[in-house]
């Protein structure tokens, strides 16, 4: 199954498109987990076993894993396998290195570690995107639109005439030949992200910056999916994740996570009901068409 179908499935199985950043600062989890790496990991279990069914990905950035060393890492892997398989991983290191190094780092986040997607940054080109692409039954998201203040600094420059964010855009959709490419746009840049959606025709859309970073939740999903046409993945994390920092933190996640999905799934309602009416208008529109 191919990393594009497999989200499709538990977006439609969890009635989910949000998608859970495990991202574990030590400067915000509970004390009485935060002493240890087993604490760690019982954190973040306690959080996957109250949320798997309302997600439809996790997304482990490396940095917090990698910051703590070998442990760390150790730990990263124990946090994948908890992970049930049906539920796709997204491993957030924007790689982007020359092809002989890029291969290695392939092979470490797709082989050793087992996820499904990687985020990667474009800035080397298409060398460097290739050993990624050749694991068919992967996906990568690829950096376009971030939502950090900094994206102003080289993301919007013009290059022959458009900005660079477009030119990425479009040489990732001409990259998709085995549909297992993705781009990532911040939810901070609303008017951005229906251009980019066109762009991008069915590839699928990685879009952070809800809740903490400020983006709109609504705007996000109605622009990003183009109305529920098509997929895309709305991060979350900060505001999940540490949304209680009492013993009744994963709780409070799982209750965050219910708004959102919430919030979504009423918009993809009112979107039908919406399409549902203008469909059974035409007939009676083209009737008195046809007698006037």
């Amino acid at each position: 199954m191919s990393a594009h179908k497999k989200l499709q499935e538990i977006q439609q199985e969890n009635k989910s498109m949000i998608c859970l950043g495990l991202d574990l600062d030590t400067k915000r989890i509970p004390s009485e987990y935060n002493g240890s790496i087993k604490g760690l990991f019982d954190f973040a279990n306690n959080i996957i076993e109250a949320t798997s069914e309302l997600v439809c990905a996790y997304k482990p950035n490396m940095a917090f894993y990698e910051s703590l060393g070998a442990e760390g890492l150790s730990l990263l892997k124990l946090i994948i396998k908890r992970i049930p398989e049906n539920i796709p991983i997204i491993l957030d290191g924007k790689r982007g290195d020359i092809s002989n190094t890029a291969a290695h780092y392939a092979q470490s986040m797709f082989d050793q570690l087992g996820c499904d997607w990687v985020t990667l940054n474009p800035y080397m080109g298409y060398d460097s995107m290739r050993p990624f692409l050749e694991y068919r039954d992967k996906g990568v998201f690829v950096l376009c639109l971030t939502s950090n203040t900094g994206s102003k600094d080289f993301q919007l420059l013009p290059v022959d005439g458009k900005p660079l964010y477009k030119v990425v855009a479009e040489k990732v959709s001409y990259w998709n030949k085995e549909d297992n490419c993705g781009l990532v746009v911040g939810a901070t840049h609303p008017e951005q992200l229906d251009e980019i959606r066109e762009i991008a025709k069915d590839m699928p859309l990685l879009i952070p910056g809800v809740g903490a970073q400020g983006g709109a939740l609504e705007k996000a999903t109605l622009s990003g999916t183009d109305n529920f046409k098509k997929t895309a993945v709305i991060n979350v994390s900060r505001s999940v994740l540490y949304a209680s920092s009492g013993g009744d933190f994963a709780l409070k996640a799982r209750q965050e996570l219910e708004k959102l999905n919430s919030v979504v799934n009423t918009l993809r309602e009112n979107e039908q009901a919406q399409r549902k009416a203008e469909n059974n208008s035409a007939p009676q529109q083209q009737g008195e068409q046809s007698t006037s």
